[in-house]
């Protein structure tokens, strides 16, 4: 179990704190809105209430003792600049930022955030991988270039094995897993038969994705 504090609860905030506290994680949830932190108190670990810009107020919460703090602030960029350069300064051993759009990412990065994130552009491209993909029912890019995706086994594909279908020596993309109904078969041998239904969960270029996932 690692611990997690999330600072500013809009929805992408609260939905890092839900899910978090979901894995069984501890999760410490900050927002300057009273309301918005009764609202999620029994889903995480702690809320608190409290003004983060407030240089006193942002150590009183013992954020060095966390594994990471995410700082989720919304559309104040002076604000999450602010709290990433005093989370940087007291030491917090991971923050991660979120940014509004590639100027506020590089300033984040600038002044101490060891990973940056951009929800709305990154919603924006799986959407519109998932609308572009007949089979792909979700994606999660891991470089500009790679992804895991989970999708609906290609038709080409029923009733063949992993070994004849060819898929990694032919187009270039791994199966790491199998669910078939409620069973879920974890890195499947190259004689396991993909058949009508299954769902693979597969990584490789995005290029290759869509050429079998369209």
């Amino acid at each position: 179990m690692k611990q997690f504090a999330v600072i500013g609860l809009g929805r992408f905030g609260e939905s890092v704190a839900k899910t978090l506290a979901k894995m069984g994680h501890e999760v410490l949830a900050v927002d300057d809105n009273e309301e918005i932190v009764n609202s999620i108190a029994e889903e995480v670990t702690y809320a608190v209430q409290a003004n983060v810009l407030d240089e006193r107020a942002l150590k009183s919460l013992g954020l060095r003792n966390f594994d990471t703090v995410i700082v989720a602030i919304g559309h104040e960029v002076k604000a999450s600049i602010l709290v990433t350069v005093m989370l940087k300064e007291m030491g917090v051993g991971k923050i991660v930022a979120k940014a509004n759009d590639e100027l506020h990412g590089r300033v984040l990065q600038k002044v101490g955030a060891d990973l940056v994130v951009f929800p709305e552009r990154e919603m924006g491209i799986r959407v519109a991988h998932s609308l572009a993909s007949r089979n792909i029912i979700d994606q999660i890019h891991l470089s500009p270039e790679y992804s895991i995706a989970e999708m609906v086994a290609p038709s080409s594909f029923i009733g063949k094995s992993l070994l004849e279908s060819a898929m990694r020596q032919k187009h270039g993309i791994t199966v790491m897993a199998i669910r078939r109904g409620d069973e879920l078969i974890i890195s499947p041998d190259a004689n396991q038969v993909v058949q009508k239904e299954d769902i693979l969960l597969v990584i490789g270029s995005d290029a290759k994705l869509e050429s079998i996932g369209g």
